[in-house]
């Protein structure tokens, strides 16, 4: 069966999709900044832990959490932003990124081990 579009190289565009507006940018759940053109979906509860749910989030919000807190602590808190904030490294990561492009990104320490 053939393909619908080319598996190698870009499509072109749809012209009544030109016409149709942009979707407003989705909040990040951990910082509250409109994501940008990247959206990293993350399990507030781990997977391994019988985490379903998912909420947006930019990809340097979710490194921080798992360098800060292990799927164990993760669970506990589950969507509870509040407790996660509460803690004063994801505090100060929050307030050093809240002024920051929704498309910024940057190195993570590793996890202390």
């Amino acid at each position: 069966m053939a393909r619908k579009y080319s598996k190698h190289g870009p499509r072109d565009e749809d012209p009544a999709d030109a016409d149709t507006p942009a979707e407003p940018a989705v909040p990040c759940w951990l910082c509250g900044r409109p994501t940008g053109t990247t959206i990293t979906w993350h399990h507030p509860v781990p997977k391994s832990r019988g985490g379903r749910d998912v909420v947006p989030m930019h990809a340097i919000c979710q490194q921080t959490l798992i360098t800060h807190f292990t799927n164990s602590e993760l669970q506990r808190h589950g969507t509870d932003v509040a407790a996660l904030l509460a803690h004063p490294a994801i505090r100060k990561f929050v307030d050093w990124v809240a002024n920051k492009d929704p498309d910024f990104t940057a190195t993570i320490a590793k996890k202390q081990r």
